[in-house]
């Protein structure tokens, strides 16, 4: 049964809240127990990003499909698994969300509630990263959305974890997640003038992988 918008937005609000507050969090706390340890702090980063994700899949998927990314709502909305008005709801709500997530993380830390990044992320490798790493967060989620709630958080929570190593960028494959870690100056930060490209580059690969999706495993409109 399809909640009503109000509660669905909230739940993505929520949810993508606690997306960042645990990337960025997490990255904080990595970085101040590694002693200069970067893979280190890579690992915690990842394993606190991981198993937030599958919690909160879990959590909230049944409220509001748990998006938390603008790539997958529009992806929903072009294989009619989201109806169009509700998706710049939805979006605004991950903004939103994320934004706080980043304040939340900064604030437990004892630092400035926001600081613009200083960290780049820049180059056609980078690009490319985030382009590969969407495009793959967008066929598993299609993938294994013909499963129940659980397998589909575990399967996007494995993605994501894997995807932090296996890319140069790691993995960032979300707008909300990109523009937000724009305003912490931390281990999981991005500056500003790099994150168009990365919004660019997941736009890209989440569209791809919708279009191919769209042949591999139809929905019923488009049998």
């Amino acid at each position: 049964m399809r909640q009503p918008l109000a509660k669905r937005v909230v739940a993505e609000l929520l949810g993508t809240f606690f997306l960042l507050a645990a990337v960025v969090g997490s990255g904080i706390m990595a970085e101040r127990l590694a002693g200069g340890n970067v893979a280190l702090a890579l690992l915690a980063n990842t394993a606190a990003t991981g198993a937030a994700l599958i919690a909160l899949i879990i959590s909230f998927a049944p409220l509001s499909g748990a998006h938390f990314n603008p790539v997958v709502s529009l992806s929903f909305a072009l294989r009619r698994d989201l109806v169009w008005r509700d998706v710049s709801f939805y979006m605004l709500a991950q903004f939103v969300g994320g934004i706080g997530g980043v304040m939340a993380a900064n604030l437990m830390f004892g630092l400035p509630a926001f600081f613009v990044s200083q960290h780049p992320r820049t180059g056609m490798a980078q690009l490319l990263s985030e382009l590969i790493a969407t495009f793959g967060l967008l066929s598993v989620i299609l993938a294994a959305g013909r499963s129940t709630i659980p397998v589909v958080a575990i399967s996007v929570g494995a993605y994501i974890s894997a995807a932090y190593w296996f890319t140069a960028s790691t993995s960032f494959a979300n707008p909300a997640v990109t523009l937000a870690r724009c305003l912490s100056d931390t281990f999981a930060g991005i500056r500003p003038a790099d994150a168009p490209g990365f919004v660019l580059a997941q736009l890209a690969g989440g569209i791809a992988a919708t279009v191919l999706f769209r042949w591999l495993l139809p929905t019923q409109d488009n049998e």
